[in-house]
């Protein structure tokens, strides 16, 4: 098989159907025994990190789980809460038994029995039948189970996963104190990984660690989907290799058209075009220009969308998802929203908003539960710096025209997103990149 592209969206055709499990294995061949040892080294020497939006070693964790004690379960998260993301929904709708794949070499790897599949309720279809189909095959050694996650954006953060498989409220808690690889789902240690992460499992346990570190660079190996909605509307799941510069794997960034990028979901940072455009794409260097690529998200503000407007609403939407089980959320996130409402769509502001604002994420920032009002101040602050000429311009002469203009990215009042290749046929991009177009 070829190293490059593609290797997770392989197979996928226009029609928007899901690849069943013969199909699967005629693409693939069987998945590998990895009882009998050597995954863990080569997910480690493959340099694989978890894909859900933290980018930590994946080996990492398998190990700390195998050194928990007692037998560990493996949970396969798909809940991916985030509006603007669609790539893990893809991998459940269209290549589920590419995840099931790589949830159950987990398994067979750290000696556990039973594996669990976190989804929405609309992924239940195709994943009951790819998971009937396994069980009739008598091949995986491992039971699967599906949990129904609930709708919510907070739903796929690790601690809220097995907070609600253990039957309670489905909320974040203190990691640090109850770290889920040391007493997980029912007490067990538990190994959970995103869609998008298990997947690669399953291409790593049948090719190894060599094969994977033959696409991307030697210090960012392997490839990444991305959810990109371009500044028309339409979102597309790419597939790209690591290191490529964001501009060419997404077909360009045109400053006339595009006001600026917002980069990792709602929890991550605004970026100037240009900035986005030279960005290679892996983790260290966001983080190098204060920047995250978190879950692999890139949405592009069109010019005739105030970004102030923008960044108001996604944190509405946040404050409306918040837990609301410690002051920072409570009052914190509330009082932002307040600040943002006042300066995009009221009258003049009175004093220095985004000294108010500043404070506010300072008030914020390392003190919850969880990362939920981390994430919505590196949103604001990043909207403070890279919007500073709108901010002034509303604080003295108010809202601008575009305020006004319909929101641009979801905030989960839209319908429920149908994640499909249809309108037109999987094409390979300028660099490499596979994409998939969605719809929502």
């Amino acid at each position: 098989m070829s190293p490059l592209l593609p290797r997770l969206l392989r197979g996928l055709g226009a029609d928007g159907a899901s690849i069943g499990l013969p199909a699967h294995l005629d693409l693939w061949g069987p998945l590998p025994d990895t009882r009998r040892g050597g995954l863990v080294d080569d997910v480690a020497d493959a340099g694989l990190r978890g894909h859900g939006g933290a980018w930590f070693p994946a080996a990492t964790k398998w190990r700390a789980v195998a050194g928990a004690g007692g037998r560990p379960v493996v949970v396969a998260n798909g809940a991916e809460g985030e509006p603007a993301s669609a790539k893990d929904a893809l991998l459940l709708e269209r290549l589920p038994h590419l995840v099931l794949d790589g949830a159950v070499a987990a398994a067979r790897a750290l000696r556990a029995e039973h594996v669990i599949v976190f989804a929405p309720a609309r992924r239940r279809p195709r994943l009951i039948e790819a998971i009937e189909a396994r069980r009739r095959s008598a091949a995986d050694g491992v039971s699967i189970e599906l949990a129904v996650a609930p709708d919510r954006f907070v739903a796929g953060q690790e601690t809220a996963v097995v907070s609600y498989l253990n039957g309670r409220s489905g909320l974040p808690t203190f990691a640090r104190f109850h770290p889920v690889w040391r007493s997980g789902v029912g007490g067990a240690p538990t190994l959970l990984h995103n869609a998008e992460t298990l997947a690669h499992v399953a291409l790593i346990a049948r090719f190894g660690s060599e094969w994977y570190r033959q696409a991307g660079r030697p210090d960012a190996p392997g490839t990444v989907l991305l959810t990109v909605t371009g500044v028309d509307g339409a979102p597309s799941v790419v597939e790209t290799q690591k290191g490529a510069l964001l501009g060419a794997v997404v077909g360009g960034i045109d400053r006339q058209r595009c006001r600026a990028v917002l980069l990792g979901g709602y929890g991550g940072t605004w970026v100037d075009p240009d900035t986005a455009s030279r960005l290679p794409v892996t983790e260290e260097a966001a983080r190098a220009v204060g920047a995250t690529f978190g879950a692999g998200i890139v949405a592009m503000l069109p010019h005739d969308r105030c970004p102030l407007a923008e960044t108001a609403r996604i944190a509405r939407y946040l404050d409306q998802e918040k837990a609301d089980q410690c002051g920072p959320c409570v009052r914190g996130l509330s009082g932002m929203v307040a600040e943002l409402d006042g300066l995009a769509f009221g009258a003049r502001r009175a004093g220095d908003a985004a000294r108010r604002l500043g404070q506010l994420c300072d008030l914020v920032e390392g003190r919850g539960a969880c990362r939920h009002p981390d994430g919505a101040a590196r949103l604001v602050r990043s909207a403070l710096r890279i919007f500073a000429d709108e901010v002034l311009q509303h604080q003295q002469r108010g809202p601008c025209p575009e305020s006004r203009a319909p929101g641009w990215l979801p905030t989960g009042d839209e319908a429920p997103r149908h994640v499909r290749s249809g309108n037109g046929a999987i094409r390979p991009g300028a660099t490499g990149a596979l994409t998939s177009r969605s719809r929502k």
